[in-house]
């Protein structure tokens, strides 16, 4: 039977096995666009032995887990002295999220969490959950967390111990240890999905929005809506615009909402966004990118065809399966863009690119004509462009031109 001092030893050597796991590009996907890896960067696997079990063997002399941990994802990205922060949603076995960061030299791997999760003070009327903090730091110097607070919908009939709402939360904080916590965002409908624009325009802070009339259903609503406010320590929206809407038939058809900030570049404001569409499974989340103007951020100019990432192979399986989910990415300064994303609600990864590629990608993968005619048309005329390349058919052809 194993002792408590053997089965100490073994979570001890498991868990610093997983962290220091290197994490290496997975060659059996090759997109173009960016690069997978073969390993989740952050897990529930990753969160420390102290937070789960109590080493007091008086108390706990099987060595029990205490507080469980059932997931890791949906984390916010943040770039400081070097490091790569995640803010990741981490989920209880009792269902509750919080917020914990997680630090990585190199972005890909080695992700350690802090000592301890993150104490997000709370308004006059406290939240139930909280979750899918999207970070940014703001030219007013703060950086600030802006989440989903989520609290028993107080209309619900007696009886009804799901239905909820959502607003976003505010929070503020110099270096993600210290928090000092807003009132939350003032709009006329529920908001999962808000996010800070990182720098002034007009002289007032920008929203990206995402409008809904219920927690889950986007009714009405929907589409990834934008507003200029005065204040963040009174933010309420009043004016409130869809700059990129849902649409039929798309990846977006049901709802969509912006990622993490987007990246300033010399095209445009690069951002990454989700969409939603329905399937026989239930929805489907996968992410997508697009490019807005530099002085109007709110007008796209590039809007590319598809998804950029959809769930794959493992990835399809979680608590919430077949989901693609992102609200962190970050501009390294060479150029690098880490995209930070969660698997069907369990785990967080890492895709891998450039701000070259992604520029490329948008500004020239066609737009989708929203009809299969169409389609078929942007396919052949690629086709047909190739077929003048190659002098054929077969893409062996230029390989042999290149020898």
């Amino acid at each position: 039977m194993t002792t408590y001092r053997q089965r100490l030893k073994d979570l001890i050597k498991r868990h610093e096995a997983l962290i220091t796991r290197k994490n290496t590009v997975d060659a059996t996907w090759d997109g173009g666009v960016f690069e997978r890896f073969v390993n989740p960067v952050v897990t529930a696997e990753h969160a420390p032995l102290t937070w789960r079990f109590d080493f007091d063997q008086k108390r706990n002399p099987h060595l029990l887990e205490r507080l469980g941990v059932g997931a890791a994802f949906n984390p916010g990205a943040i770039e400081i002295d070097g490091k790569i922060l995640l803010m990741v949603r981490v989920e209880g076995a009792d269902r509750k999220s919080f917020f914990a960061v997680a630090e990585s030299k190199n972005g890909i791997d080695n992700f350690r969490f802090w000592d301890e999760p993150v104490v997000l003070p709370e308004t006059k009327d406290p939240a139930t959950n909280v979750y899918d903090m999207r970070l940014v730091k703001h030219a007013d110097g703060w950086i600030y967390g802006i989440f989903c607070a989520e609290r028993k919908d107080p209309k619900a009939p007696k009886g009804d111990t799901s239905s909820a709402t959502a607003t976003a939360g505010i929070a503020r904080s110099r270096d993600l240890v210290t928090w000092e916590r807003l009132p939350d965002l003032k709009t006329r409908s529920q908001q999962r999905n808000v996010c800070l624009h990182p720098e002034f325009v007009n002289g007032k802070y920008m929203l990206y929005t995402r409008p809904q009339d219920g927690f889950i259903d986007t009714g009405s609503g929907g589409g990834i809506g934008w507003a200029l406010i005065d204040s963040m320590e009174k933010a309420v929206v009043g004016d409130e615009a869809i700059m990129d809407p849902k649409i039929y038939h798309t990846m977006k058809e049901v709802k969509n909402g912006q990622g993490g900030a987007p990246l300033r570049t010399k095209d445009g404001w690069l951002h990454v966004a989700h969409g939603v569409r329905g399937c026989a499974a239930g929805l489907r989340y996968t992410t997508y990118a697009f490019l807005s103007d530099l002085k109007e951020p709110w007008k796209v100019t590039h809007r590319p065809s598809g998804h950029l990432i959809a769930p794959r192979g493992d990835e399809r399986i979680g608590d919430v399966s077949n989901v693609i989910f992102t609200n962190g990415l970050v501009q390294r300064k060479d150029g690098t863009v880490l995209i930070y994303y969660a698997s069907s609600d369990t785990r967080s990864h890492v895709a891998r690119t450039t701000v070259d590629k992604l520029l490329d990608y948008v500004k020239n993968t066609p737009e989708d004509p929203y009809r299969t005619y169409e389609c078929v048309q942007q396919r052949i005329e690629l086709i047909r462009r190739n077929r003048k390349v190659l002098g054929g058919d077969d893409p062996r052809k230029l390989l042999k031109k290149l020898k």
